[in-house]
């Protein structure tokens, strides 16, 4: 499984400096999508017009293998953002994680960070095609195989994540089923990095299509209290990044239509539209102040930060759950313009 092509799309599996690469491109339009399987599969490049989409602070996909850091489109699992202890709940068991492997990240405050799959080098490509409409690549991933990442969430599930590059849109698809006698807690999500190229930080607006937003504790934990957005932003259509640092947890998302909710990061010419599918019913906005961190990341949740524990308290409701010999379906999309 080398390649597979059309004039109009092509998927190839290359290899970049010794590091696995899948690459997704519509040559015509001069766009391309790079994922690197064995380092989380995250998508490190979307091109268009030779500028990145993808806020990506390495000058070679080696480089990011040697000293991997969160950038790109990073895939947040068995848990999304914080936990609140180094343990979770599901019903009324607690799991204790096992910190003695040193297999999770941890946040400045000490609590566990992004779940155990960041950079995990046990996905295989299973599928690669493309034809006229897109390039299409499905990477699979047996977390019951491995016994480091059991130890942290000992429900046995595999997961399967798909690119799909069409024009100037990724969309991104995830499917987990739940292998275990025992129904499984499902809190994960993204946290993609965007940038634009036309316009400094500053000069960028947002647009966040929520209605609430969740009060964060000292350690950006969400508690039991929320409220309307325009409280705690105003001009949530069209919010001007100068002078904000966002890390904020939202729900009650605006739909359109379609049942897609749309968040757009915009500057003076370029665009970049998130648009988060029906099984994404929480957002995070991730946008830093800091020098070297001119990026905005709109990242799709299943659920809020800390949703395990949360729910166990009786504080959040929403926490979804996938039943033995299911499967869970999401998806999301990024839409690039003018670039």
């Amino acid at each position: 499984m080398s390649a597979s092509a059309t004039p109009q799309h092509t998927a190839t599996l290359l290899h970049d400096s010794r590091v696995q690469v899948v690459r997704l491109a519509n040559p015509s339009a001069g766009v391309s999508v790079s994922i690197a399987p064995r380092l989380g599969n995250i998508a490190f490049e979307f091109l268009v017009g030779g500028k990145n989409a993808f806020w990506f602070p390495f000058d070679s996909v080696a480089d990011f293998a040697a000293k991997p850091e969160l950038c790109g489109n990073p895939f947040l699992s068995p848990w999304a953002n914080r936990l609140d202890e180094h343990a979770f709940y599901a019903g009324d068991a607690k799991y204790h994680l096992n910190r003695g492997l040193g297999t999770y990240a941890l946040d400045p405050n000490g609590l566990p960070i992004h779940g155990t799959l960041l950079y995990c080098p046990h996905w295989r490509v299973s599928e690669l095609e493309a034809d006229g409409g897109a390039a299409t690549v499905t990477s699979f991933l047996d977390v019951s195989r491995h016994p480091e990442l059991m130890a942290h969430f000992p429900f046995a599930h595999s997961i399967e994540m798909t690119y799909r590059l069409s024009g100037t849109c990724l969309e991104v698809e995830t499917e987990i089923f739940n292998a275990s006698r025992e129904a499984l807690p499902l809190s994960v999500g993204y946290h993609p990095y965007f940038q634009l190229h036309d316009s400094p930080r500053d000069a960028w607006t947002i647009r966040i299509a929520a209605n609430e937003v969740w009060e964060l504790n000292e350690k950006f934990v969400p508690t039991a209290v929320t409220k309307p957005i325009s409280e705690e932003l105003h001009g949530s259509e069209s919010l001007p990044l100068r002078g904000h640092f966002l890390d904020h947890v939202f729900s009650d998302l605006i739909r359109d239509d379609d049942g897609w909710a749309r968040f757009r990061l915009q500057g003076a010419h370029e665009s970049i539209t998130v648009a988060y599918g029906p099984r994404y019913p929480v957002a995070v906005v991730y946008a830093p102040t800091g020098d070297g961190q001119a990026f905005v990341c709109f990242e799709p949740m299943t659920g809020v930060t800390n949703a395990f524990n949360l729910a166990h308290r009786g504080r959040y409701d929403d926490l979804p759950w996938i039943q033995p010999n299911q499967a869970w379906n999401a998806k999301y999309r990024i839409e690039v313009e003018g670039f």
